[in-house]
């Protein structure tokens, strides 16, 4: 795919091209899970492996080609005390989320790149290389959607998706494979689910925006580039991303690290 898709609305020539450098960082991704991989360990003992600062060097450079002077917030640069500081308009990239299905057998790992506009993520792209999936997502003045596609499809052909309305009963959830807490469960416990689908990384939330999934609760701390590629392709697919509480999801916490505790992904209000 080209970098620039000029014949498209300006938003989704954007969102193609991020979907483009997603793609490239994609690539590099497998190759280094198929030549084998050395593991270490971060100060907070999460893994990380040379895919991740491979694919981390790789986005800053196409974003900053892309977006210049849009601040990048991404992981290993924030892990390594190199973060840049977030303005109004600025990045928010895991260059490899869901490092655990990685180093596994699953494949649910995905690339993740959200643009957050005034405290609002706008753009968003999840892609899952290892399963063939993209979602990408825009939600703007200029215009909106939400897609899923495969990792050859021109933009042109990617298939639009949305949320269905919230069913009253028998609602589908969707939780981590490897982070499911206590209350998460709990959560679920006490809600008329009739399924809940395991799954990895910010896939989760592309299940939410395609309407396989009407719930996606995450009580545990996570990081804000875990999030921010996800609530802007289900807030494109006409869901939503808050707080538990129901308040909204904030973003540029420098002063948190950047932490965020608990939210819930939903459906389309009926």
């Amino acid at each position: 795919m080209s970098s620039h898709v000029t014949h498209l609305p300006s938003h989704l020539s954007l969102l193609a091209s991020l979907a483009g450098a997603a793609l490239k960082a994609g690539e590099v991704v497998l190759r280094i899970r198929a030549e084998g991989m050395a593991i270490a360990r971060k100060a907070d003992e999460s893994p990380v492996t040379a895919a991740d600062l491979a694919s981390e060097e790789l986005l800053r450079a196409e974003l900053a080609r892309l977006l210049p002077g849009v601040p990048v917030i991404a992981e290993e640069a924030v892990a390594q005390g190199q973060g840049e500081t977030p303005a109004d308009t600025f990045l928010l990239v895991d260059p490899l989320d869901g490092t655990r299905e990685f180093i596994g057998a699953s494949g649910e790992f995905t690339v993740n790149i959200g643009l957050v506009e005034a405290g609002v993520p706008t753009f968003g792209i999840v892609l899952a290389p290892a399963v063939n999936k993209l979602y990408a997502g825009v939600f703007t003045a200029a215009g909106g959607g939400a897609f899923l596609a495969g990792l050859d499809a021109h933009p042109d052909f990617w298939t639009p998706i949305r949320c269905r309305p919230m069913p009253e009963k028998g609602l589908v959830a969707v939780a981590s494979r490897s982070h499911l807490d206590p209350q998460t469960s709990a959560f679920l416990a006490e809600r008329d689910i009739a399924e809940t689908i395991s799954c990895g990384s910010a896939l989760k939330f592309g299940l939410v925006a395609e309407g396989r999934a009407d719930l996606y609760p995450r009580f545990g701390t996570v990081c804000e580039w875990d999030v921010a590629a996800g609530h802007a392709v289900v807030r494109a697919a006409g869901g939503s991303v808050c707080r538990p509480d129901g308040s909204a999801l904030p973003y540029a916490r420098t002063e948190a690290g950047y932490r965020v505790h608990g939210f819930i992904a939903r459906g389309a209000e009926a």
